[in-house]
């Protein structure tokens, strides 16, 4: 006799349906078929565990599980539930009023019968909408998560005969509903830290406001508590709102890490990620046997906050060069290609010396002859070239710090950086993936970024004075569109070009003295 259901695995940020057969016929022994791995195979011990414990009986013949599509990998112990299932309808243990047919079923079991959560399950949610299931049965905490799609019952289950009570009709389980939109409109501008609690640092803040408009990536170099890794934390309070679009692409890469918590629903917040500068380059752009997202991809839609930069190991920092140009991660293994969105935003934090305090206005450097040059030769250009602004900021003085003068507040902030990325929206609107202005490729610089004659002397004399790199070129460019735009403006004008030199302290030959 012959059982079949539903269920599903996740590859990337996307989910593919499983069909889970089971059979039972002549012979003995348990086989399980179908490219599964060691997690789904030791299925079979705790299945038989938690049907025991509830005096169901594990058929003694000749028991085939089939996972197909065979070519596909499985791994996890989503299959659990469904093996169970099967297994007591195909053994005549189970007689079914709801088809089995007709949902999709995940779960691992404990081999007291009771349900644990799993990963991905919002896309799977997805896809099962997608396919035209009737529902999905599912552990209860990952109920509230699979709610988040809406027009397809989600049931929460808390123990296997629960499900099995459901499905023979004699217990009636109401759907979980959660109203997305209201939860994730309620919580949408909710942040711990703002940039009304900030004292002085005004041209630190307006270069960040420049930043979150445009998109653009940043580096802020100065002494150790001179105040760079709390202004960091900011960043997310003063990007703008996301849409709902982008909080479920957000959703689903933390629902596939299993970040998502017991009562999860949409991400409504930007995500701020600020990695230990031991990560590896596995857990920083992805990977692993069975590939997972890394935080770059969990910092999708928003912050990649790396602190003391030049502290990473170099290979770290060389793997995010391409993600950081094509705004996505490509995980190649001999049998499968996995794609990870990685669209964030990198904001770097770094000490101008070994030592912290060179060009200190007040404390001297003790770095010997060469240390200056060698500690920065540990940024490569190639990464260096994808910053956009860098920014030198200097420790707060007593009469700052103790003024009691409120400064400007982010949701305040904010404002101006949505209406200059609504011009953006509407200059890139035939643009296909590109939608602000650090996104521009060189030739769209050329056409959209037209400069006068007065900003051409200005441009030129900067490179010829101040020692800039040819890279310094179309990084200029590009802010000073984004400063035009905060001043709704529709050409770049000679204060916009002076602006937008400063943030460039790195290229000018003569920093490290």
């Amino acid at each position: 006799m012959l059982a079949k259901t539903y269920g599903s695995a996740v590859f990337g940020v996307d989910a593919t349906i499983i069909t889970i057969e089971v059979n039972v016929g002549q012979g003995l022994g348990f086989f399980m078929v179908g490219l599964a791995d060691s997690a789904v195979k030791e299925s079979q011990q705790r299945v038989e565990a938690s049907l025991k414990y509830f005096g169901y009986k594990m058929p003694r013949q000749k028991l085939v599980v089939n996972l197909a599509p065979a070519d596909i990998r499985k791994e996890g112990s989503a299959y659990d539930l469904p093996i169970a299932l099967c297994t007591l309808y195909t053994s005549e243990q189970l007689t079914c009023e709801r088809s089995l047919e007709d949902y999709i079923i995940l779960g691992e079991l404990s081999l007291d019968g009771i349900l644990r959560p799993i990963k991905g399950v919002l896309p799977i949610a997805i896809e099962a909408r997608k396919q035209g299931f009737k529902g999905l049965i599912l552990p209860a905490e990952n109920a509230h998560e699979a709610a988040i799609v809406n027009n397809i019952d989600v049931i929460p289950v808390e123990t296997l005969p629960d499900a099995i009570a459901f499905f023979e009709g004699k217990l009636n389980i109401d759907p979980v509903k959660v109203d997305t939109r209201d939860l994730f409109f309620a919580t949408q501008n909710e942040y711990d830290a703002d940039f009304e609690h900030v004292q002085g640092q005004e041209n630190i803040k307006r270069a960040l406001e420049i930043a979150a408009a445009g998109g653009h990536n940043a580096i802020m170099i100065g002494p150790p508590g001179s105040g760079k890794t709390m202004l960091a934390k900011r960043i997310p309070g003063i990007l703008p709102p996301l849409s709902l679009p982008e909080a479920l692409e957000t959703t689903k890469i933390h629902s596939v890490a299993g970040k998502l918590g017991k009562r999860a629903t949409l991400v409504s917040r930007r995500p701020f990620r600020a990695p230990h500068h031991s990560i590896s380059d596995v857990a920083l752009v992805g990977g692993g046997s069975y590939p997972q997202p890394g935080e770059i991809s969990l910092a999708h839609n928003g912050v990649l906050f790396l602190d003391e930069l030049p502290e990473f190991k170099r290979s770290v920092l060389e793997v995010m060069r391409q993600p950081l140009e094509e705004r996505k991660v490509t995980i190649s293994r001999a049998k499968m290609a996995v794609e990870f969105p990685a669209n964030f935003m990198l904001i770097a934090s770094m000490n101008p010396c070994p030592c912290g305090y060179y060009n200190h206005p007040e404390k001297q450097c003790v770095c010997g002859p060469g240390m200056v040059q060698k500690y920065l030769n540990k940024i490569s250009g190639p990464l260096l070239d994808r910053i956009d602004l860098h920014v030198e900021v200097t420790p707060v003085s007593f009469d700052q710090i103790a003024s009691t003068r409120k400064s400007e507040s982010s949701a305040e902030i904010r404002e101006r950086v949505i209406r200059a990325r609504q011009k953006q929206t509407e200059r890139f609107k035939d643009k296909k993936e590109i939608y602000s202005n650090a996104m521009m490729t060189p030739e769209m610089v050329k056409e959209i970024c037209v400069i006068q004659e007065a900003g051409k002397a200005l441009l030129r004399k900067a490179m010829e004075r101040l020692g800039l790199s040819a890279r310094a070129y179309d990084r200029i460019l590009k802010v000073s569109r984004t400063i035009a735009d905060l001043a709704d403006s529709d050409e770049i004008k000679v204060e916009h070009l002076a602006e937008a030199i400063q943030y460039r302290s790195l290229d000018r030959e003569n920093w490290a003295g």
